[in-house]
């Protein structure tokens, strides 16, 4: 559902919820990036090796989501 869309309190629970850690988060892409560095060194490229992209993707997503929330925020004056 788009940020413009919710209510006041929808809009709350919602950046409470999906707040980023940015110290966890850059652990674990960091952690994620890792693995994929690995498999490609033991040249065992494939499936195993995929889901630690969706997973940084997942999280990179959830970042540009929480700024999307904050510009809705700014505008209805909810935040400073």
């Amino acid at each position: 559902m788009e940020p413009a869309q919710l209510s006041d309190e929808e809009l709350m629970e919602e950046i409470t919820k999906i707040k980023p850690s940015p110290i966890m988060d850059a652990f674990f892409i960091g952690f994620l990036v890792g693995i994929i560095i690995y498999s490609v060194i033991v040249n065992s490229f494939g499936f195993l090796s995929l889901i630690p992209l969706f997973l940084i993707y997942g999280l990179l997503k959830k970042s540009k989501r929480y700024k999307a929330l904050q510009v809705e925020m700014k505008k209805r004056n909810l935040i400073n």
